[in-house]
């Protein structure tokens, strides 16, 4: 129970770290560089805090309904948070494509993106440094490695980020129908499920810069393969769905081809 305590305490000290960073950012700069700072914070809380929910949950044993509580939980604390921040290039890159954003912003994004990821991996390595309890103790003996995050081969990983990323991009793109206080709750039910169903053989990360930050240090396979399974996967997951509903269905169905820029203004309310 210390242990969860602990990483609870870490948890609520990342969100503060970061919502005091946004909020300065927010008096302080203006334009571009806001939204810069937005998406840095935001996917720095986004990794620090799934270090710490990874490691708690590969060594602490929790029970299924605790972790599953915490995740869930985390979800939706981060969207109520993050202001319209993607935290994922997928994210940065679908906005390029539908025209609301130029290539350089894109660029800039996925840059502040991977920047903020690394500095969550030094963050998660001077807390445990700490050991402020028994899994950051033992961790650190270990020197903070990781292992083989996949539970199976490499195509099948792939294939379940692809799968997690098209099924969480399928419902940010239709969750506007639903009551807008119920959209962050049900964003989170969906990952949730997610996790749940993928973690076993992927971590069900989709989203290449959490990835990045959180599985890419472990040992196991190759940089390439590791770039294949969480880069490529949901990738191709979001764009197979955008083309699955924007275009495909509309085109059998006999519609008019819904306009790329309409779901990105409804799932920047989500956000």
């Amino acid at each position: 129970m210390t242990d969860l305590f602990v990483s609870v305490s870490v948890l609520v000290a990342s969100v503060l770290l970061s919502e005091a960073t946004r909020r300065t950012a927010a008096r302080l700069s203006r334009g571009d560089y806001w939204i810069y700072l937005l998406e840095a914070a935001s996917t720095f809380q986004l990794c620090c805090c799934t270090h710490e929910l990874k490691l708690l949950g590969e060594t602490a044993r929790l029970e299924l309904p605790v972790s599953l509580t915490l995740t869930y939980t985390m979800t939706v604390i981060h969207l109520l948070t993050f202001r319209g921040a993607t935290c994922n290039p997928s994210g940065a890159l679908e906005s390029v494509c539908r025209g609301a954003s130029s290539i350089r912003t894109a660029v800039v994004l996925i840059a502040c993106q991977f920047g903020a990821a690394v500095a969550a991996q030094y963050f998660a390595a001077s807390v445990w440094s700490l050991g402020l309890s028994d899994v950051h103790i033992r961790h650190q003996r270990f020197g903070f490695r990781c292992f083989d995050p996949l539970g199976g081969t490499v195509v099948e990983a792939a294939a379940v980020e692809l799968a997690c990323a098209f099924i969480v991009q399928a419902a940010a793109m239709h969750v506007h129908k639903v009551d807008e206080k119920l959209r962050a709750h049900c964003i989170a039910a969906v990952i949730t499920a997610l996790v749940y169903t993928g973690g076993s053989i992927s971590g069900a990360v989709f989203n290449p810069v959490l990835a990045f930050s959180v599985q890419f240090p472990c040992s196991g396979h190759t940089y390439l393969e590791y770039c294949f399974v969480y880069w490529l996967g949901p990738v191709l997951g979001v764009a197979s769905c955008i083309l699955l509903f924007e275009k495909i269905i509309p085109f059998l169905s006999g519609k008019t081809t819904i306009r790329l820029d309409v779901p990105a203004a409804q799932k920047q309310k989500t956000q």
